[in-house]
């Protein structure tokens, strides 16, 4: 299912599934997938961020105002389903390859099955070691000084980590903002965040060390 993100700078992009938009982005952001749930996210966002949403969006005539932020929500959605469907066309070539493939050379996969999935394993195995190395390169790196990343991350390096109230309070972020963050930039940047709720207490975030 196509999931679009809008960011704090508000641009909104379409990725092909939830996951992909948490491995692709790097900021804060907020995601929908449906009508429903973008008029749910813009409910208690200021009428200036909606009316800046739609003016920002190519092909459209700018507007001072929203009657409400359903009605907001409803335009917005009607024009950017042609960024889900410009996505589309790219996989569909890949289609047609597969099946002249298939054709050319059937019985090829059950020549050999066995090396096939040496191979397989091989390829795992001498990914796992670089993968592992880059990020603690990224982790050696470090964010950016003064940057929101960097800003969090001493925040979750703290003994106990960081509430996700004062991580909403620090940033002036949402609920669904943090968490977003969470799966998009911190994992992007190397880090393994832990996600825990004390007993009675608030849910917490620390960087896994």
């Amino acid at each position: 299912m196509t999931t679009f993100t809008i960011d704090s700078e508000n641009n909104i992009t379409a990725f092909g599934s939830a996951e992909e938009a948490a491995a692709a982005a790097t900021t804060p952001f907020d995601t929908f997938a449906s009508q429903k749930e973008l008029a749910e996210l813009v409910a208690a966002w200021p009428a200036e961020r909606l009316v800046a949403i739609w003016n920002s969006l190519p092909g459209v005539e700018s507007v001072k105002g929203f009657k409400s932020a359903k009605a907001a929500a409803s335009r917005i959605w009607e024009h950017i389903q042609g960024l889900g469907d410009a996505a589309k066309p790219e996989a569909e070539p890949a289609k047609p390859k597969a099946a002249k493939k298939a054709k050319a050379a059937p019985r090829k996969p059950h020549v050999a099955p066995a090396k096939a999935k040496a191979t397989k394993k091989t390829t795992a195995a001498k990914n796992a070691p670089k993968a592992k190395k880059a990020a603690k390169a990224k982790e050696a790196a470090g964010p950016r000084e003064g940057s929101k990343t960097a800003q969090v991350v001493a925040m979750l390096q703290r003994k106990n980590g960081a509430t996700l109230a004062e991580i909403m309070a620090k940033m002036g972020w949402q609920k669904h903002t943090v968490r977003g963050f969470m799966a998009g930039a911190m994992k992007k940047a190397g880090y393994t965040v832990e996600s825990f709720k004390p007993e009675g207490g608030e849910r917490t975030y620390r960087i896994n060390r």
